[in-house]
């Protein structure tokens, strides 16, 4: 299997997922944005997105996706939860969640603070108060908890952890409540996250 990747970005996901995994992968490091500046990778991927996997036919470009496909097909049960437990929809969901409702949001921070700073003038703080207000479920419901399903780590935690994580890159973190603050420091204290920010 292989992973096309950038430092950064959602691509994250697979990469930390692998290293939790401990499977055997090939990596292909690019800079971001790889259709820019890697005008093959196009041939590779017509998206010219990161993450691009492989595993056999197998072709994905969602981090999500790569990251479920991982635990189940490879039955990495540890990193999972199945459908018959009571905390399956729990997980689905916060699997979701990260993606649509968190990371999104902050894409668009990125793009208006850093990439396109001038193009739309006070755009990246209205994102920025918007991503805030969705960290309200996430805060709510790490009252007591150390992880998001059935107390222990699993791929919902990568999903969620990478969010938070980026959020950290934008200069955000300093407005996260106590309770996500140290979710995150936690995570980021797992030897596989730590392998993930330096092969990247």
């Amino acid at each position: 299997m292989k992973l096309w990747h950038c430092p950064l970005t959602r691509s994250h996901r697979a990469l930390w997922t692998l290293e939790e995994a401990g499977i055997d992968y090939d990596l292909e490091v690019l800079q971001f944005p790889p259709r820019v500046h890697h005008p093959e990778y196009l041939e590779i991927n017509v998206l010219g997105t990161v993450p691009f996997f492989k595993d056999g036919d197998v072709q994905l470009t969602e981090s999500i996706a790569i990251c479920h496909y991982l635990v189940e097909r490879y039955q990495i049960d540890d990193l999972c939860i199945k459908p018959k437990h009571p905390d399956y929809g729990n997980y689905i969901n916060w699997l979701y969640h990260s993606d649509a409702t968190l990371t999104f949001p902050l894409t668009l921070v990125n793009r208006y603070r850093f990439l396109e700073p001038d193009s739309f003038p006070g755009l990246d703080d209205e994102y920025a108060k918007w991503f805030f207000a969705r960290l309200r479920l996430l805060k709510q419901y790490l009252e007591g908890k150390k992880f998001l399903c059935d107390n222990r780590f699993t791929i919902a935690d990568i999903a969620v952890g990478y969010a938070l994580y980026l959020g950290k890159l934008l200069n955000l973190s300093d407005r996260y409540s106590p309770l996500v603050r140290e979710y995150l420091e936690h995570l980021e204290n797992r030897e596989a996250f730590k392998r993930a920010v330096a092969i990247s």
